[in-house]
């Protein structure tokens, strides 16, 4: 039976492949307040703006490629159970090929009912504009976690991550909860690999590796070593 390695990344591991990371040192998401364009009232205030918004960071990400982080992490499922765990809305660790993806944050490549949250829709294009509409005749949004609101995949996250044999942290602070707490559900002795140029706030614990590099290079480095342990 193969060991299981669950990984948790975080816009970082976007950011490599040209997607804009959710908040940077001004506060601001691509000009805009993170309030204005990721909260329901944000919603409430200018739907237009936020559709907008959506409609530019989908044909980035689009445009944008997986870069050898996400690639790195497929090619562990050669030899362990991999289950990723993403913050990120973006689909770069599904078109890498990794196979079971979990997005705590939404998909950015759907779309939903504002009135019920059953009716989800894939879209093959980049927009979604005003009077599109659900079977049943409601408005669609895009098929986000905005601030304030439940995060209904954290229970099935939890579930995965107190199993694993391993844990990795790509790419993430670790301040954004409630997927920051899911560093504290791993089983006792679980190696934690914590890959990020900078080292996130995290408590001393036993089994804990920081490797201070960017996803593409210490994601290949991890992977390269956990690969030649399976192996050996």
């Amino acid at each position: 039976m193969k060991k299981k390695i669950v990984v948790l990344t975080g816009a970082g591991i976007s950011a490599e492949s040209g997607l804009a990371t959710f908040r940077g040192a001004d506060g601001l998401w691509e000009g805009h307040r993170v309030e204005d364009v990721a909260s329901p009232e944000g919603w409430a205030r200018d739907p237009a703006l936020v559709l907008e918004f959506y409609n530019q960071r989908r044909a980035a990400a689009r445009a944008a490629r997986p870069n050898a982080g996400h690639q790195a992490l497929v090619e562990l499922e050669a030899e362990y159970e991999v289950v990723i765990i993403t913050q990120n809305v973006d689909d770069l660790h599904e078109r890498a090929g990794s196979s079971r993806v979990i997005h705590l944050h939404g998909k950015l490549m759907e779309a939903r009912s504002t009135r019920d949250e059953q009716l989800v829709y894939p879209l093959t294009g980049n927009r979604i504009d005003l009077g599109d509409q659900c079977e049943k005749g409601h408005q669609l949004r895009p098929n986000i976690v905005w601030f304030g609101e439940a995060v209904p995949l954290m229970e099935r996250a939890i579930e995965e991550t107190a199993t694993a044999d391993a844990l990795l942290v790509v790419g993430t602070s670790l301040q954004v909860y409630p997927a920051a707490n899911l560093v504290h559900y791993t089983p006792t002795g679980c190696p934690t690999y914590i890959i990020d140029p900078q080292q996130p706030p995290l408590s001393r614990r036993p089994n804990l590796h920081f490797i201070t590099a960017p996803a593409t290079v210490g994601v290949p480095q991890v992977v390269a070593e956990l690969l030649a342990k399976a192996r050996s």
